[in-house]
């Protein structure tokens, strides 16, 4: 089986208020920041897509118009795109898919993060899920940073038989990369419209009630974080070698220099100007002859640019 034949609907978590990625939150919902001149959100998609995953319910709160506006009915991308909107408060990674059921309209289906990257093989990840019976099937690498990360406790067999947080205790455990399979039931007993987490929450109790229902294939696949500021800078360059990426409708002078810097849209780089090592973000404005480096630019509302450090030195994990 493929997920072409057996699995082709995913919900993309998309709710969250990225609070940790501020400010470039306070612009743009997390997966409508471009990463390397394409929005995450678009990424994600097109690698659903072409993983045999057309049928995408995405679920939104925070800055839905800004998620909205970059994917429409998915047309463009070859798949088919519906919304579920989460009002007035997010429900979390479990009451998320909750309230989504009816609009995903399968019995299994793809869970995805929208505010991470990955390589995954999808269709493998299908085909594991498929044979063993389990109930959720979650993407997993060796935690090789468990200070920064928790982790999911994996026996011998592929049982998830825990989850436990960063420190210590997540040496030995293994990194989930934002990428499970899971069958409707696991959520649809859950009360509608309230706040419930997966991990933490209704997949510890299916561990404790029903022992194997939850499995994990670990892989060899790539992992790209933008939780913070500095993981987003660095996945950018990852992502966009000579530089951190230029999004769509921007200028830059032909004198000005950008040097391992990421322009966002409608970004005007005046004549003479140096942006090294900068996020420049929609709509800003900067003056021929300016000098920047490791700074955030924002547009103000009165049109003014606000500038603010950007510390490139955070942690990361490529």
């Amino acid at each position: 089986m493929t997920a072409t034949n057996s699995i082709a609907h995913a919900l993309v978590l998309s709710a969250g208020l990225g609070t940790r990625l501020r400010p470039l939150t306070l612009i743009r919902a997390k997966p409508a920041i471009p990463v390397a001149g394409d929005p995450l959100v678009r990424r994600i998609l097109r690698w659903l897509v072409a993983s045999g995953v057309s049928n995408v319910t995405v679920n939104l709160h925070y800055l839905p118009e800004t998620i909205t506006t970059l994917v429409g009915d998915g047309s463009d991308l070859n798949a088919r795109v519906r919304y579920s909107w989460e009002q007035p408060a997010v429900l979390g990674s479990a009451g998320g898919p909750r309230q989504a059921l009816e609009i995903i309209g399968a019995d299994t289906f793809l869970l995805v993060n929208g505010d991470t990257l990955t390589d995954l093989d999808v269709p493998s990840l299908c085909e594991a899920h498929l044979r063993s019976g389990a109930l959720v099937t979650m993407a997993l690498v060796p935690n090789v940073d468990p200070l920064r990360y928790g982790g999911v406790q994996l026996a011998s067999d592929g049982r998830v038989t825990g989850f436990v947080r960063r420190g210590p205790d997540a040496s030995g455990s293994f990194h989930f990369i934002g990428v499970q399979v899971a069958h409707r039931s696991v959520f649809a007993g859950l009360p509608p419209g309230q706040p419930i987490n997966s991990v933490g929450g209704c997949y510890d109790e299916l561990i404790a009630r029903e022992p194997g229902r939850i499995r994990g294939l670990v892989t060899q696949a790539g992992f790209w974080d933008i939780g913070t500021v500095a993981d987003y800078w660095h996945t950018s360059l990852a992502w966009s070698p000579d530089s951190g990426g230029t999004s769509a409708a921007s200028h830059v002078a032909g004198t000005a220099t950008i040097t391992r810097s990421i322009l966002w849209d409608a970004v005007n780089i005046g004549a003479d100007a140096s942006i090294d090592e900068c996020i420049v973000t929609d709509g800003v404005h900067v003056r021929a002859g300016s000098r920047h480096y490791r700074h955030i630019l924002m547009r103000a509302t009165d049109g003014t640019t606000i500038v603010e450090p950007l510390d490139v030195n955070g942690m990361q994990r490529t």
